[in-house]
């Protein structure tokens, strides 16, 4: 995954996230036209495909509905950089195949606009702006495959028949 950052604090909330006022849709594309709306009127303008979310502590707290990573996902954010997250959005996140990754250094330390790769199997961040290399806790290996197959859905369809 690699992309430009865009840095919101701590505690951001589902409702800044994607406002209750849009939650009466199902169409994933209208419901993505609205992330992080609450929080940053502008950031489906500027945010392009592929662009990192980089948060502060407790991110995504809040309600638990499943729109708020939805929402990041469908908008096309490749993946999430956080001190620390809530943890129903945690499992939410990765039920839906939505990346994200605790490294409260690298959270810390990345700038808004700086270009970030970040390795799910060698667990690395690299800011590729500054040259700088965080590491993060790696997931146990049925998590990873849960991401990488796109979320729990598509992990178990994948994995049906198999012994």
């Amino acid at each position: 995954m690699k992309g430009k950052t865009w840095i919101y604090g701590d505690n951001v909330n589902t409702d800044e996230i994607i406002p209750a006022r849009y939650l009466n849709t199902t169409d994933l594309k209208e419901l993505s036209s609205h992330c992080m709306e609450d929080i940053d009127s502008d950031f489906v303008k500027k945010a392009k495909r592929g662009d990192i979310l980089v948060v502060g502590e407790n991110f995504g707290c809040g309600s638990s509905r499943e729109h708020a990573p939805l929402s990041i996902k469908f908008f096309g954010i490749s993946c999430i950089i956080a001190k620390s997250f809530a943890r129903i959005f945690f499992r939410n996140a990765i039920n839906i195949g939505l990346p994200i990754f605790e490294s409260k250094e690298a959270a810390s330390e990345i700038r808004e606009g700086d270009e970030v790769f970040v390795d799910l199997n060698l667990s690395k961040i690299i800011d590729l702006t500054t040259d700088k290399e965080y590491s993060f806790t790696p997931f146990p290996d049925e998590m990873k495959d849960i991401i990488e197959a796109g979320g729990l859905m598509e992990y178990v369809k994948s994995n049906q028949f198999k012994g």
